[in-house]
């Protein structure tokens, strides 16, 4: 299997830019985080635009996502052949503390796209979660 290297970006930029612009950044990075986790392994299910929307769902929506996404980022830590590091109830507890979930989420997928040294954005790789090769490029 394979799958496609998303963008490294500054967990400080992405919760930055979310804040200064109220919140549309966040919107626009929640969808396309979603969408690198499933674009980097197609065998976690999102509909990053539905994930987008459940953020609006009073409360429970945004918990679930939240939660959820966390799960997705671990799954593709695993598939990535990492110890999966990431948290979904770490994320929700982040929502709590100035918004910076989306900043905690980015730093665990630039652990992913760390893990493949030389791989820049859109760089097709390997996955070597269990027991794949590991990635040599």
């Amino acid at each position: 299997m394979q799958g496609k290297i998303g963008k490294k970006r500054s967990p400080f930029a992405v919760w930055g830019l979310t804040l200064i612009t109220f919140g549309i950044y966040g919107l626009v990075w929640w969808f396309k985080g979603n969408r690198e986790t499933h674009d980097f392994d197609n065998s976690i299910q999102v509909n990053p635009g539905l994930a987008v929307l459940a953020l609006f769902g009073f409360y429970i929506g945004a918990f679930i996502t939240v939660f959820n996404t966390g799960k997705r980022i671990s799954r593709a830590q695993a598939a990535a052949g990492i110890q999966p590091s990431c948290s979904g109830g770490i994320g929700i507890l982040l929502m709590f503390v100035l918004g910076t979930h989306s900043a905690y989420y980015q730093s665990q997928l630039n652990k992913i796209w760390d893990s493949y040294p030389g791989a820049t954005e859109g760089t097709i790789v390997p996955l070597r979660g269990a027991g794949a090769p590991a990635y040599a490029g």
